[in-house]
């Protein structure tokens, strides 16, 4: 099982769309895909007609059970997709009071890896989403996680983003005793815009070597997903944003540097 958590201390940069179609094509391909909502506002839910205020099975229960001494029990909080073997253990907004109502016992930033480790023969990828703020959930993601996702809007105000976000990274590399593997994706790239390409000149000046070599453009099509509940793939396997997506995996999964040019 391989698990890929998708962070930036930005929101509004394509973290959800970015999970939601890594997951929809690696399930599509034959692959049995767990996405887990960490962000308290539940956007990767809501994707899928969950509502965070609800009180439904959610990733709370994990941090709730492992503060009782209980067993975690992961199994019993998933959410069935429209596609068969694409899994969501979905979010609350009961997320926000943990630290207030739990405290930072010990072992409190590893419960989400201690969950997934009892689903490792059950899934090959997990793909997790978590919130824009440095948090014991933030934390939780990125120790459980293979590989990090950075998407980055091509765009200067999330730039600035992606500065804090690399802070936090090596900062954990250094706590957790592990090197933290990541790769920056552009996204939202309209070339059109001066500031656009200008952002991605420089996000790929500035990170060469760990940014993803092409982009993901802006495509109205995923948010004619995200209205349908289905993931971009299911909705227009055609559509350029999903044949970008289509590109990334590749690249994710054979790690090769050379990316075929795109029509963006």
């Amino acid at each position: 099982m391989e698990i890929w958590t998708v962070s930036n201390q930005k929101g509004g940069v394509g973290k959800t769309t970015t999970v939601v179609s890594l997951a929809g094509l690696l399930a599509q391909g034959g692959k049995r895909v767990l996405m887990v909502d960490m962000d308290p506002h539940g956007s990767l839910s809501c994707y899928f007609g969950l509502s965070p205020d609800d009180g439904y099975p959610s990733v709370y229960d994990l941090f709730e059970r492992f503060h009782l001494k209980q067993p975690l029990s992961p199994e019993n909080l998933l959410h069935q997709t429209s596609l068969g073997c694409l899994h969501l253990l979905p979010s609350t907004t009961a997320l926000v009071t943990i630290e207030k109502k739990m405290g930072l016992k010990d072992g409190m930033g590893r419960v989400l890896q201690l969950a997934l480790g009892e689903m490792k023969d059950k899934y090959d990828y997990v793909l997790v989403d978590t919130p824009p703020l440095l948090g014991v959930l933030l934390i939780n993601a990125l120790a459980a996680s293979d590989k990090v996702l950075i998407p980055v809007q091509t765009e200067f105000l999330a730039m600035k983003g992606l500065e804090r976000m690399m802070n936090t990274v090596h900062m954990l590399t250094r706590s957790l005793g592990k090197e933290v593997d990541y790769t920056i994706v552009p996204t939202m790239y309209d070339r059109r815009t001066h500031a656009s390409t200008e952002s991605l000149r420089l996000l790929r000046q500035q990170y060469e070597g760990t940014i993803w070599p092409a982009m993901i453009p802006i495509d109205t099509k995923f948010r004619d997903a995200s209205q349908a509940g289905v993931t971009p793939s299911q909705f227009m396997p055609s559509a350029r944003g999903v044949r970008a997506y289509r590109t990334l995996l590749k690249h994710l999964t054979i790690g090769s540097l050379s990316v075929s040019k795109q029509a963006v």
